[in-house]
This record gives C-alpha cells, sequence and structure tokens, in this order.
C-alpha cells in the first residue's frame, strides 16, 4: 500500500502532520476526541456512539492483532468519520482476524491519518476541550468545520425497525439508540424476552416488565423523541435501566439537565465509586456529556461518581426501580467489574 502526506487540522488553528492512502481524497470533518484503550480498537470503532467523530487513538500502536468477523463487532460497520493513530499495523497476528486494520477502513470507506504526534494532540485536546477538526489531503486553510452534534447522530445508528430476542416470559424493552451488540448478548444471558425498538418508537401503549435504554451518540438534550416517551414511562412505576446516553436521557426525562465535558471521559480505566457502598470500580467509558448534579430532582440520588473528576456517572430514584450509569456494565472492551448491574435489572423485574 502507498501512502502520501496528509494533515489534521483543528479549528483553534493547530495543524498535525502524517500520512495517509493514496486513495485517500478529500476533507474529512468531525469532532476530535481521544480514547486512552490499549486494546479494542475493533469494538470502539464499531461503537455507534462514536458517530460523527474523529477518533484519537493515545496508544501508540494500533491494528497489531487485525480485524476479526464480523459477528464479534459492537454494530455493523464503523461509526468514527475518521481515525488517527501514531503507528497502524500493516501486518498483523491474530488466529481470529480476517483482514488487517486498514484494508478494513479502506472497505468500510472511513479515513485514516497516520504518524501524527498523538501525545501532542492529546494534550491540546486536554488544554482546549473537544475541538472540531478535519483530516485533509492538503495544507490549506479551514474557514468553517462541521459540527456533528448539530445533527441527528442517534436518528443515524438506530435500527429501523423492530427486532425480538428470545422467548422468557418477562419483556423488557430495549430502546436502541446506538446499541453496542454487547448489550443485547448480555440480556440474553437471561430468560427474558427483549424486544429492540427504534429510538422514536412510542412503547407507551404496549405492556412490559423492564424497560433499557441504551448508548448512543451526540447531546443528549437533542434526542426529543425518546425523553417524550421516556417521560410517559416514569408514569408506570416499572423498572428502567439507561446505560451511557440512556443515563443522560432518563436524567433529562425526570427533569434534570446535561453538560458536556471539557473532553470526555473515552477510556477502559476510568474508576468510578458506588455511593451507598463506597466500592470502587474500573470502567469502560464513552461519553461526553454528563448529568448537572445541581439540576437532579429531590426524589432522585448519584448512585455513582467518576473519581478522575467528581463528576456524576448515575443516578437512581429513591423509591421506585429507576437507575441507570454512564459507563458500560457490559464492556465491550474494558474490565467486567460491573456486569452484576444487568442481574440487578433482571432481579427487579
Amino acid at each position: 500500500m502507498n501512502f502520501k502526506l496528509s494533515y489534521l487540522q483543528l479549528e483553534n488553528g493547530s495543524v498535525f502532520p502524517g500520512f495517509s492512502p493514496v486513495y485517500q481524497t478529500g476533507n474529512f470533518y468531525g469532532e476530535v476526541v481521544f480514547n486512552t484503550g490499549m486494546t479494542g480498537y475493533v469494538e470502539s470503532l464499531t461503537d455507534p456512539s462514536y458517530a460523527g467523530q474523529l477518533l484519537v487513538f493515545t496508544y501508540p500502536l494500533i491494528g497489531n492483532y487485525g480485524v476479526p468477523k464480523e459477528s464479534r463487532w459492537e454494530s455493523r460497520r464503523v461509526h468514527p468519520r475518521g481515525v488517527i493513530v501514531s503507528e497502524a499495523c500493516i501486518n498483523y497476528s491474530h488466529s481470529d482476524a480476517t483482514q488487517s486494520l486498514l484494508s478494513w477502513l479502506r472497505g468500510q470507506k472511513v479515513p485514516i491519518i497516520m504518524g501524527v504526534d498523538t501525545r501532542e494532540l492529546t494534550k491540546t485536546i486536554r488544554s482546549h476541550g473537544v475541538l472540531l477538526g478535519a483530516i485533509t489531503d492538503k495544507k490549506v486553510s479551514i474557514k468553517k468545520f462541521t459540527d456533528p452534534n448539530k445533527e441527528n447522530l442517534v436518528g443515524q445508528v438506530s435500527l429501523e425497525k423492530k427486532k425480538i430476542y428470545g422467548r422468557g416470559r418477562k419483556k423488557i424493552i430495549a430502546v436502541d439508540c446506538g446499541m453496542k451488540e454487547n448489550i443485547i448478548r448480555s440480556l440474553q444471558e437471561f430468560p427474558v424476552t427483549i424486544e429492540r425498538v427504534p429510538y422514536d418508537y412510542d412503547y407507551s401503549g404496549e405492556r412490559y416488565d423492564g424497560l433499557f435504554i441504551s448508548n448512543g451518540p451526540g447531546d443528549p438534550a437533542a434526542v426529543t423523541p425518546t425523553i417524550a416517551i421516556l417521560k410517559k414511562a416514569l408514569q408506570k412505576k416499572t423498572p428502567i435501566f439507561g446505560i451511557c446516553l440512556g443515563a443522560q436521557l432518563l436524567a433529562i426525562a425526570s427533569g434534570a439537565k446535561t453538560f458536556k465535558l471539557p473532553f470526555g471521559h473515552r477510556g477502559h480505566n476510568q474508576p468510578c465509586l458506588e455511593v451507598e457502598t463506597g466500592r470502587c470500580f474500573i470502567t469502560s467509558q464513552n461519553h461526553g456529556y454528563a448529568v448537572d448534579e445541581k439540576t437532579i430532582q429531590k426524589d432522585w440520588y448519584v448512585n455513582f461518581r467518576n473519581l478522575n473528576d467528581n463528576s456524576v456517572e448515575g443516578i437512581a430514584h429513591k423509591t421506585l426501580p429507576y437507575f441507570s450509569v454512564q459507563f458500560h456494565p457490559e464492556a465491550a472492551p474494558g474490565p467486567t467489574d460491573t456486569r452484576w448491574m444487568f442481574e440487578k435489572f433482571i432481579n427487579s423485574l
């Protein structure tokens, strides 16, 4: 494979040189975010929560174990609008691999820029906060950057038609706002029927034993159809469990507000404190927004807190079976310390 010079340009004027495959032409816009995970690039790249973003991997060597078959992905395609790495392996070695990272990205029509000083880039993002950017094949001054958060990102990644899994006696409505497949795999470990529905599907008139709200991309305040239906669900007193974006949507539906974090939480080593027990869990996370603690309603409380920045990592209702977490208990990839939260949800049905 042949390569050519390319550039990552940020809205603050910073330019990071690198190189890209010769077939890659044009400008590719997105929100530049970084992930600190040392492994799991396949799961991260197929995570719908990265829709609209240019994803920086801080670990210096990406692609060394190739890409496995689609059944191991978190969705059917790559969601970031660009990939930024220090070094991408052309050769790979793993018994489950079917292709290289570069050939996979080419087939998925997703651009990559290599040879970037990702350490300096990450320090820039940490200093300035999340920045809009563009991967370009020419060093030209870009006057206007595209902000993906102004798009209906959840609508782009949610499934189109209802899908049923399992034949258990208890029925769970699982609202897909960009759901990772490992969440479905985790729920399928229990004897339940799972009805996976689009983000704007109105289930309020249906009978169900539990409601699950999934992860997803973008600004939670913009997902108004899901919030409106969720407000009606809160009147039923049926168990509700939200993960990541789902936690934020549950908070907004209950009367709280959210805000954008300076550079988000994205990685596999985020420490979270369970407030009631004082136990600390190492968690896998991917979100750019958080719940504003000052706006949480009096019937709700903070159940988890991030030990890096003290932000809210989950809320729960004081008397009703409603709870949520910002992190990923299904952890694909990442630690499995909090998989018990699925058991807690199932036991509440």
